[in-house]
């Protein structure tokens, strides 16, 4: 499951636009919503290329993706 909360927050300290990753990730601006909304699942290939989009190191993306 996301950390919905962290990972707006990185977003927004990248200053990054949701249409911009949307974008990089090939979703629709709402296909992005549903999965950082955890109403659908990042693919891992997804996370791959947030994890760069970002600049997360291993341990935060951990965080961010893979929280309980």
């Amino acid at each position: 499951m996301t950390d919905t909360y962290k990972l707006k927050s990185v977003i927004q300290n990248e200053g990054l636009k949701y249409y911009k990753i949307a974008e990089k990730l090939g979703l629709s601006r709402q296909g992005l919503k549903k999965k950082i909304e955890n109403d659908s699942e990042f693919k891992a290939s997804e996370i791959v290329v947030l994890t760069e989009l970002l600049n997360l190191a291993n341990d935060e993306r951990d965080k961010i993706f893979f929280a309980s």
